[in-house]
């Protein structure tokens, strides 16, 4: 299985994430996130969605999550759904 997911990013968010959130290692800091692939899209006709990663103590904490970016999956081989699939099915549904 294979996909492309075309995702954008907020540089204003990032700016804003506490210094604390930065993974620093030997060849440069890093921003640790977790993408969502959901199986239906959202008001933007996007189904894919990215926040900072949580660790832990924050999951356990029920703290809320930090969005940081949107996107689609725009291309798929043997199971993932495209953006433009999943759009398809749903005018298929009325």
């Amino acid at each position: 299985m294979s996909a492309i997911i075309s995702i954008s990013l907020k540089k204003e968010d990032l700016d804003k994430l506490d210094p604390a959130t930065f993974i620093v290692g030997k060849s440069g800091t890093y921003i640790p996130l977790t993408i969502f692939v959901d199986d239906k899209n959202d008001n933007y006709k996007q189904n894919v969605s990215a926040t900072i990663s949580q660790n832990e103590e924050d999951r356990k904490a029920k703290k809320s999550k930090t969005y940081v970016g949107n996107g689609k999956v725009v291309y798929v081989r043997d199971g993932i759904k495209t953006s433009k699939e999943l759009e398809a099915a749903a005018s298929e549904d009325f």
